[in-house]
């Protein structure tokens, strides 16, 4: 039996992430979603219910979706969701989880590494983040939560948009841009998006297309030309492009992120040593990384990506006419970025 992808919906306080479950939970998509929240209820969709399990805190929609709260453990709200689902008490065919919004989505994603019973029925498909348009500079600032919440997102929506002026969500887009360059952005207003751009995005499959921002990556090509290596980017660089884009000046986020790129392939034995020490020394402070490498002696691209301490890695296809080259892109909490450039330098192949 297929798996059922899981999405995991973070963003902080009064970010819109109820908005944005209602409008999934009450739309007309044909889709069957079973939604786990939190702290359910918080907007009154009671006209929307058919069904209510008070024992087990599982609701059903009037169009066929399914909302439940966590009471207690998130390992048993799935459990339960699965049980009631193999006796065809309820249908689902995708989960959307809804953090409260001071949690940090790390430990969320790892229950579905750990946990075997949850392993056997589940897969993570992505971390959609929220941030609101109008407090995110400021939630940035004095929320490490938020950081975290945002070095975690494979796609990003920035809400409120209709709250701020153009040139403050371009500057609080370029901010996060800066903080997570592998993670989409866009902006919407009232909760209303594509389902498409939430559900079954693959953020987390390694077989699945690698997109680290190639925009922004392209954009600060012309600034490291006389370093030789096109690898050096995150939210200390200051460069502008016509705009002011940095008006948070003086402010350095804690969640950082770096890009490395090399046309050299790396010796596969120096590079799995490397990052078996860094995860070691560093795993708790690493968010997410991801990357295509160019390995000696395969024929095939290697894709990485993990969360912490935990690396997986997956041959894709092969290199074709296209250059080889790898891309990597690490997020973190402070992480010693010219130590992990210079160390990934020397597990390159002579």
């Amino acid at each position: 039996m297929a798996l059922i992808p899981v999405t995991i919906l973070t963003g902080f306080l009064g970010s819109g992430k109820t908005t944005l479950l209602k409008h999934i939970l009450t739309g007309e998509h044909g889709k069957k979603i079973a939604v786990i929240e939190n702290e359910f209820g918080e907007e009154n969709i009671d006209n929307d219910i058919l069904v209510q399990d008070t024992q087990e805190q599982i609701v059903q929609m009037s169009n066929g979706c399914v909302c439940c709260s966590i009471r207690g453990d998130l390992v048993e709200a799935l459990n339960q969701l699965w049980e009631q689902r193999k006796n065809k008490k309820i249908q689902f065919d995708h989960v959307v989880i809804e953090t409260t919004g001071v949690a940090n989505p790390g430990p969320v994603a790892q229950t579905f590494f750990i946990d075997d019973d949850i392993a056997n029925h589940y897969v993570l498909d992505a971390v959609v983040t929220l941030v609101d348009a109008k407090h995110g500079q400021k939630q940035l600032n004095e929320h490490e939560e938020v950081q975290r919440q945002v070095g975690f997102a494979d796609r990003i929506f920035i809400t409120k948009t209709d709250l701020v002026s153009p040139e403050e969500i371009a500057t609080l887009k370029n901010r996060l841009m800066h903080m997570n360059p592998r993670a989409p952005i866009q902006t919407i207003t009232k909760g209303v998006v594509p389902l498409d751009s939430v559900l079954d995005l693959r953020g987390f499959n390694l077989n699945a297309k690698l997109d680290i921002d190639p925009h922004f990556l392209e954009e600060d090509d012309h600034d490291h030309s006389e370093c030789g290596h096109d690898h050096h980017h995150d939210h200390e660089h200051h460069h502008d492009h016509g705009h002011n884009h940095h008006n948070h000046h003086g402010h350095t986020d804690r969640i950082q992120s770096f890009v490395f790129k090399s046309d050299k392939p790396f010796d596969h034995r120096k590079l799995e040593d490397f990052l078996g020490g860094v995860l070691s020394v560093f795993g708790e402070k690493m968010l997410r990384y991801k990357g295509v490498l160019y390995v000696k002696g395969s024929a095939r691209k290697v894709v990485l990506q993990g969360v912490h301490e935990m690396m997986g890695s997956d041959l894709a296809g092969p290199w074709g006419a296209e250059p080889k080259q790898t891309r990597m892109v690490f997020i973190g909490i402070d992480l010693p970025k010219d130590t992990l450039l210079a160390g990934l330098e020397g597990c390159l192949a002579n």
